[in-house]
């Protein structure tokens, strides 16, 4: 009985869909969305080579940096597959087990992504509140460890949503509404009782991306009273420029993904457009936008690379 329980298991597949009633230009669709990828993937092993090669950029705040890049090139290489996979190929099945590992790995990845994001708040609050003992603060062996944490806590937080979701069977309709695999639509195809999962999936949001936001802007707070203590406006202003590319980064994560979260939960009378739109924000846009944004605003970094291409 396990035997047939098991092949049954392995034998379920979901549709995944691009954008739907443009079926016919899909392949049109996919070059912006393979440009996206080459130019995400290149701007974050850039700046990953850059800051890795250069002993002047070994510095807390670039080292932050290059742990966010690693994020995105993750979260890239996560949904990449399927997406281009749908676009270019037009192949919409995916099996239960591949769709259970993607929707470990991407909100894994989010999860890390968050805490990186905190950190760097951190980071600007210290270098801000006492800049003379920034160095002593943050000592390499100390980043190394929060880096640890990130990654147990996501690890700690998001496996229980795949194992929750493979006690299940699945018999409702098998058709996502995204082109990858999310817990919140999976978990809607089991036949079974889904109130544990719900609760945890809202639970692991409250706890990851709910909670970081929160103590950014907590820091924001406490960073913005340090800064209106400074009597040059000069200096204000340099303090508050730093802070920039950071904030730049922390609305282009949060923004889309709290909203497409808002609509998983609440989803009557959202336009489904709008739900697929948010989606490929969500997962397409900071990975393409966080190395620009860093290298434009910061200008020792965006130096070093001019060097690497000018040579």
């Amino acid at each position: 009985m396990s035997a047939v329980n098991d092949t049954q298991f392995n034998s379920v597949v979901f549709l995944l869909t691009g954008i739907p009633g443009q079926e016919d230009i899909h392949l049109w669709i996919s070059i912006p969305f393979c440009l996206m990828y080459v130019i995400s993937i290149l701007g974050n092993s850039v700046i990953l080579f850059i800051i890795k090669t250069d002993p002047s950029l070994h510095e807390p705040m670039y080292i932050f940096l290059s742990m966010l890049a690693i994020t995105d090139l993750g979260i890239s290489i996560a949904t990449m597959p399927t997406i281009l996979g749908i676009y270019l190929f037009n192949i919409r099945e995916i099996s239960l087990n591949a769709c259970f590992s993607q929707l470990f790995f991407i909100p894994s990845l989010q999860c890390i992504e968050s805490s990186v994001l905190l950190l760097m708040a951190f980071d600007r609050f210290i270098a801000i509140y006492n800049p003379l003992r920034y160095a002593f603060i943050l000592t390499l062996p100390r980043i190394t460890k929060m880096g640890l944490v990130c990654v147990l806590r996501a690890v700690a937080i998001i496996l229980p949503l795949p194992i929750l979701l493979k006690r299940f069977r699945y018999c409702r309709a098998n058709v996502l509404s995204h082109s990858y695999c999310l817990h919140n639509e999976v978990m809607k195809m089991a036949c079974s009782d889904i109130t544990v999962n719900n609760i945890y999936g809202l639970f692991t949001k409250l706890l990851t991306m709910g909670l970081d936001s929160l103590l950014i802007f907590l820091s924001y707070l406490m960073i913005l009273k340090t800064v209106l203590r400074i009597t040059s406006h000069v200096e204000c202003l340099r303090a508050l420029n730093t802070c920039v590319s950071h904030l730049c980064a922390v609305l282009l994560f949060y923004t889309p993904a709290i909203g497409l979260s808002v609509i998983h939960r609440f989803r009557k009378g959202s336009s489904p457009m709008l739900e697929i739109i948010l989606g490929y924000i969500s997962m397409l846009v900071p990975p393409l936008m966080n190395p620009i944004v860093y290298s434009v605003k910061s200008k020792y970094l965006r130096a070093r690379i001019i060097r690497v291409f000018i040579k």
